[in-house]
């Protein structure tokens, strides 16, 4: 199966020149990512990669990617933080109608990982609870991806914290 998904990274200062990038990520099996390097710093890579889950895929572009370019740190596996209008244009509905789905809905919508004038969600959550709705058609690849998306972000953002802290606010949280 084919899953769709973005590696977003942070470049070391010595690792910028893109013809080196582009052919690096090339030899090491990237040739199935559009690769762009617009922003000075930044490396980002919209993957289109065939594999037996999407597990398996973000795991073997992230392993590619760490071969091409040992010192680029992650920032983000996407899609995975989106807010209304992007998961509304996800399932073909307008952003109002999404709207009016979390405000019907206060008590079970899944709650924002950021709240304010542009809320945030994880994708996974809001397709999992689209999906137990069962009235949006979903493709099971795009809800697989960003379920992998959260679990890597977690993930990434957890190693920051020393491991007592963790269990400590994971008590608190909830």
């Amino acid at each position: 199966m084919e899953y769709t998904f973005t590696l977003k990274y942070q470049l070391a200062d010595d690792d910028r020149d893109p013809d080196a990038l582009v052919e690096r990520l090339g030899e090491a099996g990237c040739d199935d990512a559009l690769v762009g390097i617009g922003q000075p710093g930044r490396l980002a890579l919209e993957f289109i990669r065939e594999a037996e889950s999407a597990d398996a895929a973000v795991r073997s572009a992230l392993a590619d990617v760490r071969r091409a370019v040992p010192s680029a740190r992650l920032i983000e596996v996407a899609p995975d933080l989106v807010g209304l209008t992007e998961v509304a244009e996800m399932i073909g509905v307008s952003r109002q109608n999404m709207r009016k789905l979390m405000l019907a809905h206060p008590g079970s919508f899944p709650a924002p990982v950021h709240e304010g004038s542009a809320s945030i969600w994880h994708l996974a959550d809001v397709l999992t609870w689209l999906q137990a709705k069962g009235s949006y058609s979903l493709t099971k690849s795009v809800l697989d991806v960003a379920q992998v998306a959260l679990q890597v972000n977690v993930a990434k953002e957890g190693r920051r914290l020393p491991s007592l802290a963790f269990k400590e606010l994971e008590a608190l949280v909830g």
